[in-house]
């Protein structure tokens, strides 16, 4: 593509911040329009993690561990550990840590999808002559609202049926009516919209959370990229490359710690959340 052709800077933004959809969004809010390029990624990000956990159960020995197996014991202690101190019930630990770990492995390979060349794929569709039936494609699900969302709430529901099978269906509606404010009658429908609320706030903040920060990340990515492309085109100094250079090595590095860092932070707060739920008011 000639200079003249080229996209502008928005514009290449715009495009590749544009989901692959199953059909155009009719309006702000349509519920029958898919991210199709999220669900195959989630989905097989989702396949590739419990492959790794299964093989290295099954390739687990009492002998001397190879690195494989090593790293996975090191992160399911971790996690184990991390569970115990804020579930203290053994038998919830028993489903509570593994969806721990897959929760954490999960959301961890979907954020490292962000370390894939920007337009890696887009360049390959076009090697290909795909470019021409697939014009959108994004490859971090966790830079995608909705997944983000989903994943925070299935955690509201596990939350919602452990505060039902711990408490019992009336002990919960006993501590929605009765907490934080008092058990007096009159205050029961202030506590009650208190708890929705509550309820909602967390929910809408956990999977934000996750979102944002990818998000963020991925905007940087494409940034650099394009700072990486006027370089190309810049004849009149060195000092515009180099800083591509150091820019891009520098948030790389950085990125490292925030994919592991996001991906520890939301199976942390999952843990919590379903800690409170087996808290009694």
């Amino acid at each position: 593509m000639s200079a003249a052709n080229a996209p502008t800077a928005g514009e290449y933004i715009g495009h590749h911040l544009t989901h692959l959809q199953n059909k155009p969004m009719a309006g702000v809010i349509d519920f029958s329009v898919y991210n199709l390029d999220s669900i195959f990624w989630s989905v097989l990000l989702g396949v590739v993690g419990c492959f790794l956990l299964w093989r290295a159960a099954k390739a687990a020995t009492s002998g001397a561990p190879g690195r494989f197996q090593a790293a996975v014991e090191i992160l399911v202690e971790m996690v184990d550990t991390q569970a115990k101190g804020i579930i203290h019930n053994a038998e919830s630990r028993k489903l509570v840590s593994p969806l721990a770990l897959t929760v954490f492995v999960w959301i961890f390979l979907m954020n490292s999808m962000d370390f894939l060349p920007v337009d890696f794929f887009h360049g390959v569709f076009s090697a290909t002559g795909l470019d021409h039936s697939i014009h959108y494609f994004r490859v971090v699900p966790t830079a995608d609202l909705s997944s983000t969302l989903g994943l925070s709430v299935s955690v509201l529901l596990i939350c919602i049926y452990y505060n039902i099978k711990i408490k019992g269906l009336g002990g919960w509606f006993h501590e929605l009516t009765t907490a934080p404010f008092g058990a007096h009658p009159i205050l029961w429908p202030f506590n009650f919209v208190f708890q929705m609320i509550e309820f909602v706030a967390k929910t809408v903040s956990h999977g934000m959370r996750l979102f944002g920060n990818m998000y963020a990340g991925e905007l940087i990515f494409m940034l650099i990229a394009l700072m990486g492309g006027t370089a190309a085109m810049s004849l009149t100094g060195i000092l515009l490359p180099v800083g591509h250079i150091l820019a891009g090595s520098i948030w790389a590095i950085f990125h490292i710690l925030i994919v592991a860092l996001q991906a520890f932070i939301f199976m942390m707060l999952t843990l919590v959340y379903i800690g409170q739920a087996h808290d009694a008011h």
